[in-house]
C-alpha cells in the first residue's frame, strides 16, 4: 500500500468514529472486525462511550433497543457475514420503530479469497432492504463521512433502521496469511 492509500485508509476509519461521536452515539456494540478496528479502539478509549463486544451480531439490535429506551443512542458495527445473523432480529426494529444505525464492512464483495464469505456478501444489501433497513454504500473514502452522517440523521431523527455498507474496494483486498 502506498503512502497516499495508507493515509486515505486511515482517514475514513477515523471518520467513522468522528461521525458517531458527533451524532451523540453513547453505545458502540460490535463483533471484532479488522475493518472497524479504529472505531472500536477509539470507542473503547472514550469515557463517554460504552463499547460492548458481542458474541453474535443480533445481540446488538436488542442492546441498542434498550439503549434507546434509556434515552441514549448507539451503533452496531459488524461485518456483512454477521448481517445474516440479524435478519430475524431486525423484525424488532421494523415493529418497534426505534433508531437503528449499523455500519457494515463488506466481505464476499470484491476480490474475496474466502468463498464462504461470498453468499452473504452478495446478499447483504438486498437482505437488509427486505427487512426494512435503508442502505447506502461507500466504495470511496470521501463518501464515508457524508453517507454516515446522513444515515445517522435518518436513524436518530426519523426512528429508522439504517445501514452504511463499507465496500471491500474501500477496505482493501484481504490477503490470506498463514
Amino acid at each position: 500500500m502506498n503512502d497516499i492509500a495508507g493515509a486515505d485508509a486511515q482517514s475514513w476509519r477515523q471518520d467513522v468514529f468522528d461521525v458517531l461521536k458527533a451524532a451523540n452515539v453513547r453505545h458502540v456494540v460490535y463483533v471484532p472486525d479488522a475493518g472497524h478496528s479504529t472505531a472500536i479502539r477509539l470507542a473503547e478509549a472514550d469515557e463517554e462511550i460504552t463499547a460492548v463486544v458481542l458474541t453474535t451480531e443480533e445481540e446488538g439490535i436488542g442492546y441498542l433497543a434498550g439503549a434507546w429506551l434509556g434515552g441514549e443512542r448507539g451503533a452496531l458495527l459488524m461485518q456483512s457475514s454477521g448481517a445474516g445473523n440479524c435478519i430475524n432480529t431486525l423484525g424488532l426494529a421494523a415493529c418497534a420503530r426505534f433508531p437503528l444505525l449499523m455500519v457494515v464492512t463488506m466481505r464476499g464483495d470484491w476480490a474475496e479469497f474466502n468463498q464462504w464469505q461470498n453468499p452473504m456478501g452478495q446478499a447483504t444489501e438486498a437482505a437488509l432492504r427486505l427487512m426494512g433497513v435503508m442502505t447506502w454504500r461507500a466504495d470511496e473514502s470521501h463518501h464515508v463521512a457524508p453517507l454516515l452522517r446522513g444515515a445517522a440523521t435518518m436513524a436518530f431523527e426519523g426512528d429508522s433502521a439504517c445501514a452504511l455498507l463499507l465496500g471491500q474496494r474501500l477496505i482493501g483486498e484481504k490477503e490470506w496469511v498463514k
